[in-house]
């Protein structure tokens, strides 16, 4: 009887433990939620005052913004000038990086070791810092105002992205690699037809990471357009909607095209959500 008491007593406790935790984490998601759920209702507000309200829910409720939105406003273009550049940049970033992660993991050279810590020192440098040369440098090629020229500062430093792709290449058994070499099989061969299919979760998570950073990203794409609102990202857009003399008209239009903007990075995560979280625990197994 004793022991069964202790037990059930033990229980009680680890039940009692995981229903704090649960509500702990419950509300942690809601104060999260708030922000997000606050956008959404002023982006159906009617009466616009810009930011100084001093009352939450609208009292005029209008799909009025998103019809300005997509009708009294370049978003669309906008919107078709980030999806261009963060496909590209996806593409191209992804295979750089599942090559480099393969090379370093799989290859033995003389200089392999320097090279990827001289990409981690390298990485742990903001990329703001060398705007100024990344600037005059594509001015010198007349890419500046073009998103070509913003295509090639996102894919750039791709290669330097390959620690979390190469910790998961190396979790995956060498001897597959030797086995089909013994058969005749190259290099090229082995990684398209035996390590990428076993890869998937971590090329859906390289593939997300490189589609997110250019989706909302805002110091380069502003300083490369420079006032050039045909080849605008919808962050450099937007962000005209907040300056002070457009504020007033444009900030519940500005929260409406934030939720179109959210829409298709939170669709990529729910669907691909199993997949990213094995990329990134894969990945940080081995490095």
């Amino acid at each position: 009887m004793g022991v069964k008491k202790k037990y059930r007593s033990k229980k009680g406790a680890e039940r009692a433990c995981l229903a704090l935790i649960y509500i702990v984490l419950g509300v942690i998601s809601l104060i999260w939620l708030i922000p997000f759920l606050l956008l959404i209702v002023q982006s159906f507000r009617g009466e616009s005052s810009g930011m100084s309200m001093n009352y939450v829910f609208p009292e005029q409720w209008t799909f009025d913004n998103y019809i300005r939105l997509f009708t009294e406003t370049k978003f669309l273009r906008w919107y078709g000038n980030t999806l261009l550049v963060s496909v590209v940049v996806t593409i191209i970033q992804t295979v750089i990086v599942l090559m480099t992660s393969y090379a370093l993991s799989r290859l033995r050279f003389k200089l392999r070791k320097p090279l990827m810590n001289l990409m981690l020192i390298l990485g742990m440098f903001p990329g703001f810092l060398s705007m100024t040369a990344v600037y005059f440098i594509l001015k010198e090629i007349n890419l500046t105002q073009n998103l070509v020229g913003l295509m090639l500062v996102y894919s750039a430093s791709s290669a330097m992205q390959y620690y979390i792709c190469k910790g998961f290449f190396d979790t995956i058994p060498k001897s597959l690699d030797e086995a089909a070499r013994i058969d005749g099989a190259s290099r090229h061969t082995v990684f398209v037809k035996i390590i990428l299919p076993l890869a998937k979760p971590i090329i859906i998570y390289t593939v997300l990471s490189a589609f997110i950073a250019p989706w909302g990203e805002y110091m380069f794409s502003s300083f490369i357009m420079l006032g050039d609102s045909d080849h605008f990202t919808v962050a450099v857009g937007m962000k005209m909607w907040l300056e002070k003399e457009s504020v007033n008209e444009y900030f519940t239009v500005f929260c409406a095209a934030a939720v179109v903007v959210s829409i298709p990075i939170t669709a990529l995560f729910i669907w691909l959500q199993r997949y990213y979280v094995e990329g990134i625990t894969g990945g940080s197994v081995k490095g």
